[in-house]
């Protein structure tokens, strides 16, 4: 099952970049044996400055036909790690061949792209940058593929 991580914004180099990368690569590596990844980034920007609804247009555009899309947003489902592996497992079961989990910008989704995604999580109810919201995506992922392969990197 490909991921797909369809976000408003660059990752420029620095500190978040870096955090990125090493999680995506520890993703890649684990998931591959369990039938998971790659894990691809689509980033999108909206130059003209039409808001939410022109990235939403974007994202849109940049989700892959037929995927299942999932928005990180604070009204979205809160769970465990665990949940959210078995979440995984559940979709890469069911036949999905592509993921799509979706960031907005500094404004959030624009509510029409959020009212057809197929899932909503949530990192809490405390609202974070989407740069970091980014990383926190990327260390999951690799935090489901290692529970999900009996890796002892999550401690519960």
């Amino acid at each position: 099952m490909r991921l797909h991580l369809c976000a408003v914004g660059r990752l420029k180099s620095g500190p978040e970049r870096v955090l990125a990368d090493d999680y995506i690569t520890r993703f890649d590596r684990t998931g591959r044996a369990l039938g998971l990844g790659p894990l691809t980034e689509h980033a999108v920007e909206d130059r003209k400055g039409g808001g939410r609804a022109a990235e939403a247009r974007l994202l849109a555009a940049a989700i892959p036909k037929g995927a299942l899309t999932c928005t990180l947003d604070e009204r979205g489902k809160a769970m465990t790690s665990p949940d959210f592996a078995q979440l995984l497992s559940y979709w890469r079961d069911g036949g999905r061949a592509d993921v799509a989990f979706v960031i907005g910008g500094a404004d959030g989704i624009d509510p029409a792209l959020r009212g057809r995604a197929d899932a909503s999580l949530s990192f809490g109810r405390m609202v974070w940058p989407h740069m970091l919201a980014r990383v926190m995506l990327c260390e999951q992922l690799y935090r489901a593929a290692s529970i999900l392969a009996g890796s002892p990197y999550h401690r519960a």
